[in-house]
């Protein structure tokens, strides 16, 4: 701020609000809308030479180059010059540190507080024949090639506008599109990742055991291969290229008097009450700012530490946004095997990032940026918190099925697109996302509560946010409040008595396999 007498310097007055999340922290956010103009005095002996918009660091003192730059407790990395006390703190004032090794991790077994069970707490969800429930009843056309895609497309779209209506307790027809079935080596090691990954989205409990597979005929992926265990051909799979006759019509009527069938035992179906203990929740974190980690994410990391308290099961991923805080996750495992697991999980992808000629520095995003975020280590100390703090129970490699209940890490990239298909192959009937920046992401296969990381994101899309976590910046609130808050939020989507800002606008994101395997 000038003051047009280069020999003065002008002091500014105003409210200044400051997060340091640790004591050990020598630097704080500023979480004033706006920022806080140069000059603004914010403490005691700390003036800003500078403007620093919201959600970026301040320098609590004078750092030497070289020196740590602490937040949460944890080196997010040195100084690449020296910063003044009251400095802005960037990307480019800081370097990268090294990763923790792995092979000097605790493994499991520290650190876990012991928590008592959580009262009887249910939702009302569809049960299945296998012992799970879903949140939604829903019929799924899946498709074994892309090449498929737009007839399967069209077939939901007859459904949902010409019959679909005489099936009221039918939530939705979905079709499972993607790129993946031909011109891929499907018989590279890891191609077993997006075969599986497909296998397992058919599977997921929100279907009720009721999927349709359309296949070609040609492809390398047999639509054959999609088909659960113990599923009729006859009743669930069709190739298009065995329908000799009658052209595209007759393609279409056979696939709609096949869909019939399956919309009549849904439509049989009913809620009913279940214990939280068949609960599956994923969380996941997108279009991150600063204020995620000492907003969002702790809100859904109480939250998720109830839904393990009353037996359910929570769903965390995204190991690049692991990778750099693991250590933190690995002394929290059940057991040695699941840390050694945790530990498998973060090597087989330094391994892709190599192969690839990247690293982690290419997360994050620079929306990621501007939001405050100045690197990977500063991303994945936010990130992590959304698991809250009881043990690990399992690891899940990518696309695998879960096997147990309580908080299991489920690995897959951060891509949030990837991400959600892969939890959904998880098994995961509801999805609590987090964001500072926003995003209008959304499933088709199960509900998504996204949560604002501040109060200016929920003013602005008053439409798309359905909590608001930002309240907590500024002391309106606290984290168990909002965590409480979203805990019953989610019993209340679960058992359809409430529906979520996307899916009353009917907005859908594409589901995206992750192939690491060779294109041929």
């Amino acid at each position: 701020m000038s003051s047009g007498n280069p020999g003065r310097e002008e002091k500014t007055t105003m409210n200044a609000i400051l997060i340091q999340v640790h004591p050990a922290d020598n630097v704080a956010i500023v979480a004033n809308d706006g920022g806080l103009p140069a000059g603004t005095e914010v403490a005691d002996d700390i003036r800003l030479p500078e403007h620093i918009p919201q959600g970026h660091k301040v320098c609590l003192a004078d750092v030497d180059k070289g020196a740590d730059i602490i937040r949460y407790g944890e080196v997010i990395g040195t100084a690449a010059a020296d910063i003044v006390r009251g400095g802005l703190v960037d990307e480019t004032l800081l370097v990268l540190p090294r990763p923790p090794a792995l092979n000097e991790l605790p493994l499991g077994g520290r650190d876990i507080p012991v928590y008592s069970p959580l009262g009887d707490f249910t939702f009302e969800g569809f049960r299945n024949k296998d012992g799970s429930v879903g949140t939604k009843n829903i019929l799924a056309v899946t498709t074994s090639v892309q090449c498929v895609a737009g007839v399967a497309e069209y077939v939901v779209r007859l459904i949902k506008d010409t019959i679909l209506e005489r099936y009221p307790n039918v939530d939705d027809v979905v079709a499972i599109t993607h790129a993946y079935g031909c011109g891929v080596a499907i018989q590279a090691p890891d191609a077993v990742i997006p075969i599986r990954t497909l296998q397992n989205l058919v599977k997921n409990p929100n279907f009720g055991g009721e999927v349709l597979v359309l296949g070609l005929g040609c492809e390398k992926l047999e639509a054959q291969q999609l088909l659960p265990e113990h599923y009729s051909s006859t009743e669930s799979m069709i190739r298009l290229q065995d329908v000799y006759q009658g052209g595209f019509q007759e393609m279409v009527k056979r696939l709609t008097a096949m869909a019939e069938e399956k919309l009549d035992r849904l439509n049989s179906r009913k809620r009913e009450t279940c214990p939280v203990s068949d609960l599956v929740v994923g969380v996941q974190c997108g279009g991150s700012d600063s204020f995620s980690g000492v907003t969002a994410n702790p809100a859904v990391g109480y939250a998720a530490d109830m839904i393990v308290r009353a037996g359910g099961t929570v769903m965390f991923s995204e190991v690049t946004e692991v990778r750099d805080a693991v250590h933190l996750l690995t002394p929290r495992a059940a057991d040695e095997k699941v840390g050694r697991a945790l530990i498998r999980e973060m090597e087989w992808y330094d391994r892709y990032l190599e192969s690839g000629e990247t690293d982690r520095s290419a997360n994050p995003t620079p929306g990621n940026k501007l939001g405050g975020l100045s690197n990977v280590v500063e991303k994945a100390l936010g990130s992590i918190i959304k698991s809250g703090s009881s043990p690990i129970a399992d690891v899940l490699g990518h696309g695998e099925r879960l096997r147990k209940k309580g908080l299991v890490f489920a690995a897959t990239p951060a891509s949030d697109f990837i991400c959600g298909t892969q939890q959904l192959a998880s098994g995961m009937t509801l999805q609590v996302f987090t964001t500072g920046r926003g995003t209008p992401y959304n499933l088709s296969m199960a509900p998504v509560i996204k949560v604002s990381s501040r109060t200016s994101l929920q003013d602005q899309w008053f439409d798309l946010i359905d909590l608001d976590a930002g309240r907590i910046a500024n002391g309106q609130t606290a984290i168990h409040d909002v965590g409480e808050e979203l805990f019953r939020m989610i019993l209340d989507v679960a058992s359809g008595r409430k529906q979520t800002a996307a899916d009353r606008l009917g907005l859908v994101n594409d589901l995206v396999v992750f192939n690491p395997a060779p294109v041929t």
